[in-house]
């Protein structure tokens, strides 16, 4: 019997963080054509988002403040309203939920969707007339509107999202879908620069070589791509320009644990190196935990051994966290206390978040938590939000932890 297709939808808020300030201050914000939302204007702080007015004069997500006041001097500044944002994307994802059998948070504001199998729920209409009728629920039920792109896999949907995208000028109205057996053809017509995780740098490196759009990729076999960057970035790029995903979605139901690891090409002996492996994978599961909207409390670290030998070490916190710099407080105390009983070579190291719930609290202030290494304070979070939005459009790599470094 052949397997049936994938259908995956994306569904991404717009200007969400500016449509939450505003209902927030209708008097103050809500009325402000020109909005930038990630600070005021005597912070020195990142724009978090902006309306779509202000964006017409150059103002993006992840520039400066004062950079943006620069570009858009009339602007009104406001702080990021995190609880209303946090609030108001549990109740876009409520919607959601009511279409789609799994529905897995990719950040506060995006939300994957698995369509797969619900064809005769829906009486077999077209998928875009499905998320069509997910939009205006969205709209009628929180006041806020979301784009929703589609195709037969994660990465699909992810890049048709983009092109869903109501802007000025594209005739884009908020539904994308790429039809199975087409994927090919739509990927012909994006820049390498729109693939996720193809940040600035990567784009630089790439455009030495000649390789700005899909087409210059697709030029070329994976032997001739790894000769100029590497097996493992070869292999990784030759996937996404052959739009090759198979990432599933994980709902609620399925999230016992958040757990991320990494296998070493050559074993790992020196204890920083091993933070610096920690560090990646602890900022790689807490932004899935964050985009999940849930909170976890026990912190768990695996180390498997040169000689295939695998220890762990494991410690459950009085409170729910969700910013890096707490998980990867305890997680690096598990890591010393790991190196300690044993001190040699690493071929494999990795973080597990589980005791995972949807805490009401867990966007309050902990003030009196018994566990005081674990501490998390608004300001650990509105990082910690910040540094998923700056993620969400240069990718992993478009911003480094350098800030959650220990004392």
């Amino acid at each position: 019997m052949q397997a049936s297709t994938r259908r995956i939808l994306l569904a991404d808020a717009d200007a969400f963080f500016a449509g939450v300030a505003r209902m927030v201050d209708p008097e103050g914000a809500g009325k402000a054509k020109f909005l930038i939302v990630g600070g005021t204007r005597e912070s020195r702080g990142v724009v978090c988002s902006a309306s779509y007015e202000a964006r017409q004069f150059g103002v993006r997500s992840a520039m400066s403040i004062s950079r943006a006041l620069k570009l858009c001097p009339q602007a009104m500044c406001v702080p990021v309203p995190f609880k209303a944002c946090s609030a108001k994307g549990r109740e876009i994802r409520a919607v959601l939920e009511r279409f789609a059998p799994s529905v897995e948070g990719a950040s506060i504001d995006e939300w994957f969707m698995d369509m797969s199998g619900t064809e005769g729920v829906y009486h077999h209409e077209p998928l875009s007339v499905t998320a069509h009728r997910m939009r205006e629920a969205v709209k009628k039920e929180t006041g806020l509107s979301v784009s929703i792109g589609g195709g037969t896999n994660k990465l699909i949907a992810k890049l048709a999202v983009e092109r869903a995208k109501p802007r000025p000028g594209t005739g884009a109205d908020g539904v994308h879908i790429v039809p199975a057996g087409e994927e090919q053809a739509f990927l012909l017509t994006l820049m390498l620069a729109d693939i996720p995780m193809v940040g600035p740098k990567f784009q630089q490196r790439l455009a030495a070589l000649g390789l700005v759009t899909v087409p210059d990729v697709l030029k070329y076999d994976v032997p001739t791509l790894t000769r100029w960057l590497g097996q493992r970035t070869a292999e990784w790029l030759w996937d996404r320009v052959h739009g090759i995903s198979e990432s599933h979605v994980q709902g609620r139901a399925s999230a016992r644990s958040i757990s991320r690891d990494e296998t070493f090409g050559q074993d790992l002996r020196d204890d920083k190196e091993l933070e610096h492996e920690l560090l990646r994978l602890v900022t790689r599961a807490t932004s899935d935990l964050r985009g999940d909207g849930l909170t976890a409390r026990t912190v768990t670290v695996k180390l498997r051994d040169f000689d295939f030998r695998t220890r762990s070490a494991r410690r459950t916190l009085a409170m729910p966290v969700v910013s890096d710099r707490a998980v990867l407080r305890v997680a690096v105390e598990l890591l010393v206390k790991l190196r300690v009983a044993r001190r040699v070579p690493a071929r494999l190291i990795g973080v597990a978040l589980s005791g995972l719930s949807e805490d009401p609290k867990a966007d309050q202030l902990i003030l009196f938590a018994a566990d005081r290494d674990a501490v998390e304070t608004d300001r650990d979070r509105a990082i910690a939000r910040t540094v998923d939005k700056v993620r969400k459009k240069f990718g992993a790599k478009g911003i480094l932890p350098a800030s959650l470094t220990l004392p």
